[in-house]
């Protein structure tokens, strides 16, 4: 028995498929199974039931999970110990939706980068849905994602929250002197699609203004929510950073209302069986990075 061959059972045993837990352990499919194999004889058990469409754990299998588990964090520990300051090795997948990754979230890799010159990092940004799921496949190793996490095999620690701003350029703010009905009917909204993470905000306000917008306009990028606004296609509301760096270039101005908008409140999201020191590494780092009130990258 190896630590490889644990390493293997562990991402085969936690993984949706053996094609993924292969790609985690840089191997091919045929190299992960001899693996599992090789283990499985050593131990004299079956660890998989390989009989249905999906592998899946015998008993013995269920019974080792949590002892190699415990074994691969306490050779990771020793590795540490015995490295001391040369930092995390291997392969690092962050996954993030796009609001931190035009505030933050080159802060927060580079970070990471500097830190632990020996991990290979990857980024991915996309819908919160989509990283949720690329997390329990195990093709992420942490996600910031707004909300807490709603499934059983993630877990999450809460990061910080967003403000958004009601904003639009000076020639459209100047007919509008307050956020309200009247004003607003011939208004073009641009904003996020529903199921975004802003989804509820603009629910919200709307529901308490008793605004409805002439027109809405729908894009899935907040860089280009504020490029629509820019270019005087309408008026929509922009997270508090982005809209200040704007502001501040005298290119948009905000818009006052009655009604305050809710702030998002974002977390770092990972699955809560992953044993490897990756994590909490990445969790300590993302606390003292996240501002989700930085100037946007692009504009």
């Amino acid at each position: 028995m190896t630590l490889k061959q644990l390493e293997a059972f562990y991402w085969a045993a936690s993984s949706p498929s053996f094609a993924v837990a292969a790609e985690r352990v840089n191997l091919t499919v045929s190299s992960l199974s001899k693996r599992l194999a090789e283990l499985e004889v050593s131990l004299g058990q079956p660890l998989f039931d390989r009989s249905g469409h999906k592998a899946s754990l015998t008993d013995a299998g269920e019974r080792l999970l949590p002892h190699a588990i415990a074994l691969l964090q306490q050779a990771q520990a020793l590795k540490e110990i015995v490295l001391a300051n040369a930092g995390l090795q291997g392969r690092c997948r962050i996954g993030s939706g796009e609001l931190a990754s035009i505030t933050w979230l080159s802060a927060w890799v580079h970070q990471v980068q500097t830190q632990h010159p020996a991990l290979a990092i990857s980024v991915l940004t996309d819908i919160g849905q989509a990283l949720t799921e690329r997390l329990e496949k195990g093709e992420l190793d942490v996600a910031v994602i707004a909300g807490h996490a709603r499934r059983s095999g993630l877990t999450s620690i809460p990061l910080r929250s967003s403000s958004f701003v009601w904003c639009a350029r000076p020639d459209i703010a100047r007919r509008l002197p307050l956020l309200e009905l009247a004003s607003l009917e011939k208004q073009t909204l641009i904003t996020l699609p529903r199921g975004s993470g802003a989804t509820h905000i603009l629910d919200s306000w709307l529901e308490s203004s008793g605004v409805k917008f002439g027109k809405t306009l729908v894009c899935n990028q907040w860089g280009v929510v504020a490029g629509l606004i820019l270019e005087g296609a309408g008026l929509g509301f922009l997270p508090q950073g982005l809209a200040n760096g704007l502001v501040r270039q005298q290119k948009l101005v905000l818009l006052k209302s009655r009604y305050g908008l809710e702030k998002l409140d974002y977390c770092l999201h990972y699955r809560h069986d992953d044993p490897r020191p990756l994590i909490p590494a990445l969790v300590k780092s993302c606390l003292k990075t996240a501002d989700f009130e930085a100037s946007g990258v692009f504009f």
